[in-house]
């Protein structure tokens, strides 16, 4: 039987160009896969604090890197970065490669900065990938246990008896401490001088140790000092009374008549991140604030939780950026 004849064998180079085309087509089928990323998370993350260590943001983000390590297989790490009203920190990621392993707790001050900053190092609306709106709650109104002020009325005499004289801590500028203070103000027209800090730790320290008089600070740092006695809660900014503070009046109820405020967690990837990487982040999310040690935790510092879609997160930060403009603009703040 006649074998039937055998094809001419390509020469090398030949056969080398079809071998390096192939791989190149199968670098950029997998490229183009839907599960390009299906690895996804490989190595530790890290969420980068833009305060110092012990403040109220960094509390929630330790208890929910806790709960996203346990979602995603891998450590998640907490940086803290303070500085510049949040601004040293938030660059940070804005800068880091988009692959969802540097994220950035974001804070009011995310919505407020570009208002307070004439020059910013990022575009707020562009540099940044929404994953998730973690939480809204209050902040309250405290002053040191042994201060004479029992209620907000105290500290309106006073602070109208000598302007300027009364001092408020903050945790930086454009913070919801400061905004928060900026506001109250604006809205019963008294002068209290502003005292910004690098985090919400410091400002407390200074509080407690009579450097400062008064605080809005958020309701996660204030709560274990009211609890123990050292501070007293005088008032919440929000609307509506907090569950975590029953018994404490809101502004509004103590004659600061119109006074609304909330604080808010919210996190960030780099703009440009994978959209099944950030589904991955925000799936973690979710998990992870149902777990019972941050529910436990959140929900005695009061927040409310609000997770949902990437999307609802920068529709909310859109909005607070608009309503914080204006008072900016009208009590004429700036960063410095």
């Amino acid at each position: 039987m006649r074998l039937p004849p055998r094809l001419p064998a390509l020469p090398l180079h030949r056969r080398g160009f079809h071998l390096l085309a192939a791989s190149a087509a199968l670098v950029a089928l997998a490229a183009a896969s839907p599960f390009a990323h299906a690895a996804f998370p490989d190595k530790p993350l890290r969420i980068i604090v833009p305060f110092a260590p012990g403040g109220g943001t960094d509390a929630i983000t330790r208890a929910l890197g806790i709960g996203m390590s346990q979602a995603l297989g891998q450590p998640v790490i907490v940086d803290n970065k303070p500085g510049a009203g949040t601004i040293i920190g938030t660059d940070a990621v804005a800068k880091s490669a988009p692959d969802g392993y540097t994220l950035v707790m974001s804070t009011f001050a995310h919505a407020v900065n570009p208002a307070l900053q004439p020059k910013m190092p990022f575009d707020t609306d562009k540099a940044f990938a929404p994953v998730a709106l973690i939480g809204v709650s209050p902040n309250v109104l405290v002053v040191r246990a042994d201060q004479p002020y029992k209620n907000v009325a105290d500290v309106l005499a006073a602070a109208k008896a000598k302007p300027g004289k009364l001092t408020f801590a903050s945790q930086g500028n454009g913070t919801s401490a400061h905004l928060a203070g900026e506001l109250f103000k604006s809205l019963a027209k008294v002068d209290i001088t502003h005292v910004p800090y690098r985090g919400a730790g410091p400002a407390m320290t200074d509080l407690l140790g009579g450097q400062v008089d008064l605080m809005f600070a958020t309701a996660a740092a204030a709560k274990p000092f009211v609890s123990a006695g050292k501070m007293r809660a005088l008032a919440v900014t929000t609307a509506q009374r907090s569950p975590a503070y029953a018994e404490v009046p809101t502004l509004a109820e103590s004659g600061v008549a119109g006074y609304a405020a909330e604080s808010w967690y919210g996190l960030y990837a780099a703009a440009g991140t994978p959209k099944d990487v950030i589904a991955k982040l925000n799936d973690a999310v979710r998990r992870a604030v149902k777990l019972d040690a941050f529910v436990k935790q959140t929900q005695s510092e009061g927040l409310a939780l609000k997770v949902g879609a990437p999307e609802e997160l920068d529709r909310y930060v859109q909005a607070e950026e608009v309503r914080w403009r204006k008072v900016v603009k009208d009590a004429n703040i700036t960063a410095d």
